[in-house]
């Protein structure tokens, strides 16, 4: 095991992770946080704080109040400010992004709505196609992480997994094996909540170029029929 940064790539992890989050399923006992904003979102993309210097200082200090994070309860239900009860559990953030747009338009004009999973959790990255896995227990392992999140296949390169810990702007990278029993016995051993776990794919060449193909050869194949059937006219 050792460290390498060179070929990590913040933003694309950033977006990565961000792909993975909003398809994670809400549920019961999760933690999230929900933000609330009217006009679109306007005050989010406020880069040189107009809105702000136009509402004052009560404004900019009602931006900086901590938002608190609300439990799903085990009926899957979760309490939120104004709308009350609603289920969330079975919902992608995402898709709890759209509901509770749609609740919050009863109070306000135009709500933009950003749901977050708050609990302790690891995201997996790379041949498992993304997957927040929470963190139940802290003493939880690579091995048991990789295991939770399907294990590896014949598609993941397990001589070649990066764990991603820290700051995405600084982070420390270590390469693991766990290709042989050496490696495996050279592993880091506890998982940290916010680690990102990256297991690299497989390369399969000739699949891809034949997917990649494939609309080309199906234009051409439906060009050759039109030019065929008006042929026999």
């Amino acid at each position: 095991m050792f460290k390498t940064e060179n070929d990590i790539l913040p933003d694309n992890v950033a977006a990565a992770v961000y792909e993975a989050e909003k398809n994670y399923i809400i549920q019961k006992n999760d933690y999230i946080n929900v933000e609330v904003y009217t006009h679109g979102g306007e005050r989010i993309i406020d880069p040189d704080f107009e809105l702000l210097k136009e509402t004052g200082l009560q404004a900019n200090q009602m931006l900086n109040r901590p938002n608190p994070n609300y439990l799903i309860q085990q009926d899957g239900n979760v309490k939120l400010p104004m709308i009350g009860m609603v289920h969330l559990a079975g919902l992608t953030l995402q898709n709890s992004d759209i509901f509770l747009q749609k609740e919050y338009s009863k109070y306000y004009e135009d709500p933009f709505v950003i749901t977050r999973y708050v609990n302790k959790r690891v995201i997996v990255l790379g041949a498992t196609e993304g997957q927040v896995i929470p963190l139940e227990n802290e003493n939880t392992t690579l091995l048991e992480i990789l295991a939770l999140s399907g294990g590896l296949s014949n598609d993941s390169k397990a001589h070649n997994i990066r764990l991603i810990r820290g700051p995405l702007n600084n982070p420390q990278v270590y390469l693991i094996d766990l290709a042989t029993v050496e490696g495996m016995s050279k592993t880091i051993k506890k998982i940290l909540p916010g680690d990102i776990i990256y297991v690299e794919p497989v390369r399969r060449p000739l699949p891809e170029s034949i997917r990649d193909l494939a609309p080309i050869v199906s234009l051409v194949t439906s060009g050759v029929a039109l030019i065929l059937s008006l042929g026999n006219l």
